[in-house]
């Protein structure tokens, strides 16, 4: 089933956050994103709008692709958020490096690619 296009505009925000995040921290170790305060913001950023992107995809569609990890990411939108004393920046450098390049490319899936692309 094609999204509707209200998740499909949510969809391709998340996408976009999960490159932004993956630019953000190219070539990047683990000591530099710990010392660089404006990266770990910039990531922490595109986290917190990945996580509102998500919540606003209709439940139908989140049902319909367990694939992509709907509670995680807005749980973690909410951490971040809400609880950001709480924010363990090794847990943070362990979801980006693991998870982004998957979530990215299962979001490329469920995005149709637009007309002259």
């Amino acid at each position: 089933m094609l999204p509707r296009d209200r998740d499909l505009a949510y969809l391709w925000d998340m996408r976009e956050a999960a490159r932004l995040i993956q630019a953000f921290i190219q070539g990047a170790t683990y000591q530099h994103f710990v010392s660089d305060k404006m990266m770990r913001s910039a990531v922490e950023r595109q986290l917190e709008i990945m996580g509102e992107a998500a919540r606003r995809v209709s439940i139908e569609f989140q049902l319909e692709h367990p694939e992509i990890h709907w509670r995680q990411v807005i749980g973690l939108r909410n951490l971040l958020a809400h609880e950001y004393g709480e924010v363990q920046v090794d847990r943070i450098w362990s979801i980006i490096n693991e998870s982004m390049g998957e979530l990215a490319a299962r979001l490329d899936v469920l995005i149709p690619p637009i007309e002259g692309e």
